[in-house]
């Protein structure tokens, strides 16, 4: 068992030649791949892939950097498309600041929308933080403070105590093939002490391919090489750490059981 926790299986570099990565992922072993939504205009051909593939499922949700263009999707229109029996996750979500494509405000105000459509839906929140860690901590304790809802730091950057603050909510966190790059240390150190039992994997390809194929376009079959890697971090077989995650996504992300 290994599940690869976010992709985007419609983006430019893997939606021309799907078929052919879906069977590669499936060769090494990928049993799960959850395919995440940006915008609002991927949703439809997210859903659809899900819809094909058994072993797909699809997020609903708008990236922060997308928040500027997007100002009419509010929490009624997240929870009515996650409706859908192949829609399994809300996101991704969260706060971006580091490109400064969307107003801070927007950014805040659509990822407080994002997570009381999880607090309606009682699907798991998807969270995209980048150099806004105080801020992502921030709202996910408060909105926490309303009503609780589960969720998963995605493409974990972030600092221990970020960690930290997130498995004190509740929250699972997913490690991806930057824990494999010689100066990521610090990431390292904060993978090698996460508890398995909140522990994801992904590869949020097509970005961000592990040693060895850093450099590359990434794809869901390079989750194993990460899987593999962090289980030689962490002293833990491959089997073990493969299973574990594999198990962790299915319980976070329940409707996959359906």
């Amino acid at each position: 068992m290994l599940a690869d926790s976010h992709c985007h299986l419609n983006y430019k570099g893997l939606a021309e030649d799907q078929p052919a990565i879906l069977a590669r992922a499936r060769e090494r072993g990928v049993t799960a791949m959850l395919n995440i939504s940006t915008r609002e205009n991927e949703w439809d051909a997210v859903i659809a892939t899900a819809e094909r593939e058994a072993d797909v499922w699809a997020t609903i949700g708008i990236h922060p950097n997308e928040a500027d263009a997007h100002p009419h999707i509010d929490t009624a229109k997240l929870v009515e498309r996650a409706a859908h029996p192949r829609v399994v996750g809300i996101g991704e979500s969260g706060l971006d600041y580091y490109y400064g494509l969307s107003d801070r405000d927007r950014q805040q105000t659509s990822f407080r929308a994002h997570i009381a459509a999880c607090r309606e839906t009682r699907l798991p929140l998807v969270v995209h933080t980048r150099d806004a860690e105080a801020d992502t901590a921030a709202i996910l304790a408060e909105e926490m403070g309303k009503g609780a809802y589960p969720g998963v730091i995605h493409c974990f950057t972030a600092s221990e105590d970020f960690a930290d603050k997130a498995l004190e909510l509740g929250f699972y966190i997913s490690i991806s093939g930057i824990v494999t790059f010689k100066n990521a240390q610090d990431l390292q150190a904060t993978a090698r002490r996460l508890p398995l039992d909140r522990l994801l994997v992904e590869t949020d390809a097509p970005f961000l391919a592990p040693v060895p194929h850093r450099g590359k376009r990434g794809e869901p079959s390079f989750v194993a090489d990460t899987a593999r890697f962090l289980a030689e971090l962490r002293g833990e077989t491959v089997e073990q750490l493969t299973n574990a995650t594999a198990e962790n996504f299915h319980r976070l992300f329940a409707k996959t059981r359906a």
